[in-house]
């Protein structure tokens, strides 16, 4: 259907050209300085868990019922560390390994291992010739980095209102052994804000992998970071799995508290099947001897429970929740009656995901940098940067202060406009 600069007759479409064009001269005189790039927490996120910060002292006992605090030991983290984590996700505390402050760390290493040492006793990797990942597109740059960095071959799946298409998952975990893994982002997906069903959680329950060393690699990093009433609800995966009946090796499940209390200095943490926690203990041998204690000491005594999460992240929410709000007021109001957008509605996570008119993206981008915006790169959200229609952005409004991430969507709405408009009149060349 025409947008509303393509109705325009070409007297009216020259008029508004001009007046987009006089209010980016004027955008450009403010000579602003903004960053939507990353989905970062603002300063009044992080300030939520300074408390945390005295929790533990030269006073504090620093021990964790057996465990020595202060000394090595614990590979799999502190025991109420990982109770904590088992909680949140649902599992048994003694296929969980809490390491590290960064789940991306722990997916990379789980890469690594399937790519050198080899999964479920098969080749490693990279000795099986061409290697296949899926990316549920669009979605997280920096999983497909991962992936990239070690030569496997990023493979682009649709992402639908209620996750991946599970008919083009199927077919080719299924039916080609060179597919060894997908990403996802179960709740609140970056940058869709989509939830996955029960009915995509149980058919990726249900799947029967060509390849033995296939792997699901479940990063659940939105868990816990609702913002609007009560939010999704995401059908436990291991849960699913056991619906299934017996015991299968298909999933790798990741979070942590990077955007909980603070990005990289928190908790992180995998957990698995029995046989395949076996299998990454034994890889993490080589690597690691013990955790950062003192840190898991301290978030568990700050969080304490499920229930203390909750109401620490009740207070995410409401800082959080007015910058959406505020997203979806200025695309809205500027962009809502022109037919040249759309966006999503997400009740969680870090992100709204624009579609903007064909061929549009990357000019959206550089227009809004140059009118003193910066976004994050047009086509970060699929494989290899390649958007196949250059039309979606990931929007990114939690770091900016309300003021700012309000200057930031006037620009961006101008941006939008204008370059709508050129495409309009570039089409009637």
């Amino acid at each position: 259907m025409p947008n509303a600069f393509q109705k325009m007759t070409d007297a009216e479409l020259d008029a508004a050209l001009a007046d987009l064009e006089r209010q980016a001269d004027d955008l450009r005189a403010l000579d602003l300085k903004l960053d939507m790039a990353r989905g970062k927490p603002s300063p009044e996120q992080t300030a939520l868990s300074k408390p945390m910060l005295d929790l533990v002292t030269s006073e504090t006992d620093l021990h964790d019922g057996g465990s020595s605090v202060d000394n090595y030991g614990d590979p799999d983290g502190l025991p109420s560390a990982r109770a904590l984590a088992a909680e949140l996700l649902g599992v048994d505390p003694a296929n969980v390994s809490v390491i590290g402050s960064s789940s991306l760390n722990l997916m990379y290493d789980c890469v690594l291992n399937g790519y050198v040492h080899g999964i479920a006793g098969c080749e490693p990797w990279c000795r099986q010739g061409t290697v296949k990942f899926l990316c549920p597109a669009p979605g997280y740059d920096r999983h497909f980095t991962v992936t990239e960095s070690f030569g496997i071959e990023n493979v682009p799946v649709p992402m639908r209102e209620d996750g991946p298409d599970m008919d083009v998952v199927r077919e080719l975990v299924e039916g080609d052994p060179q597919v060894k893994g997908i990403w996802c982002v179960p709740k609140y997906a970056n940058p869709t804000g989509v939830t996955y069903s029960d009915e995509v959680v149980r058919t990726f329950a249900a799947l029967r992998p060509a390849a033995p060393d296939f792997r699901i690699f479940w990063d659940n990093a939105y868990a816990v970071h609702t913002f609007a009433g009560e939010g999704d609800s995401l059908l436990n995966i291991f849960d699913a799995l056991a619906e299934q009946g017996g015991e299968k090796n298909l999933v790798y499940e990741f979070a942590s508290t990077a955007k909980v209390t603070f990005p990289s200095s928190g908790m992180a943490w995998v957990t698995a099947s029995p046989a395949d926690m076996a299998e990454l203990r034994r890889a993490f041998s080589a690597m690691r001897v013990s955790p950062e204690k003192v840190s898991q000491l301290a978030h568990v005594k700050f969080l304490k429970d499920a229930a203390g999460v909750a109401e620490h992240m009740n207070k995410h929410a409401a800082v959080v929740a007015p910058r959406f709000a505020l997203v979806e007021e200025k695309l809205e109001a500027g962009l809502g009656d022109l037919g040249v957008a759309s966006w999503t509605h997400p009740k969680g996570g870090y992100f709204v995901s624009f579609e903007g008119p064909d061929g549009s993206a990357k000019a959206i981008v550089a227009l809004a940098k140059e009118l003193g915006v910066t976004l994050t790169g047009a086509g970060a959200p699929w494989p290899y940067g390649r958007d196949p229609r250059d039309t979606n952005i990931r929007i990114a409004p939690t770091y900016p202060s309300l003021e700012e991430l309000g200057q930031a969507l006037d620009v961006f709405v101008v941006a939008v406009k204008l370059v709508a408009a050129r495409l309009a009149k570039a089409a009637r060349a």
